[in-house]
């Protein structure tokens, strides 16, 4: 990884174009700089569903999904460079597993809706769905890794399941669409 910032105003994005890791600048407007910053989005949404009140578990499955994106940056930062592996995947398809097992099975559509931190975590889901699109973007323009991207859809799917854990967890259910509320 590139060398920590020991100054902040650099001047040198004044031209509408910004530094990656590997030293080359590419545009602030361009596929990877907009999948980084989706991926940050996200990072940062996930801080702000750490202010609710969260099982201790959950919390740290939280955190370390944080220094996973983290991680995921710094790949997307550096063209070529690998840091989402196959194992970061599979734990959180063990996470799925895990946190699906208590659920009851879905009849219908649900709403991103119930206590504010499942609501949050709905949030996160959404800015997940996005920053899985530009990665998605990215990879047909430049040659990129397949783990950032299955990464991001189970990452959007287990976002979508801690909803549902976190409305249980709050004492309510899930807030369900209803077809025929409106005629």
């Amino acid at each position: 990884m590139g060398n920590r910032l020991s100054k902040i105003v650099t001047r040198t994005g004044d031209n509408g174009t910004t530094g990656l890791g590997d030293g080359s600048r590419v545009d602030k407007d361009s596929l990877r700089v907009h999948a980084m910053g989706d991926v940050d989005e996200l990072n940062s949404h996930i801080g702000l569903l750490l202010c609710e009140t969260l099982p201790p578990a959950l919390r740290e499955v939280l955190v370390t999904i944080q220094h996973d994106l983290f991680d995921m940056g710094g790949e997307l930062c550096i063209p070529g460079f690998t840091m989402i592996t196959d194992s970061h995947v599979e734990r959180l398809d063990a996470l799925l597993e895990k946190y699906n097992a208590d659920l009851p099975p879905l009849a219908d559509f649900i709403l991103p809706a119930g206590s504010r931190a499942a609501a949050q975590a709905h949030v996160c889901r959404t800015v997940c769905r996005r920053a899985e699109r530009a990665i998605v973007s990215l990879g047909k323009a430049d040659a990129l890794n397949d783990n950032p991207r299955q990464y991001m859809n189970r990452l959007s799917d287990l976002l979508f399941v801690l909803s549902r854990a976190l409305n249980r967890f709050g004492g309510g259910s899930d807030v369900l669409w209803q077809k025929d509320r409106v005629r």
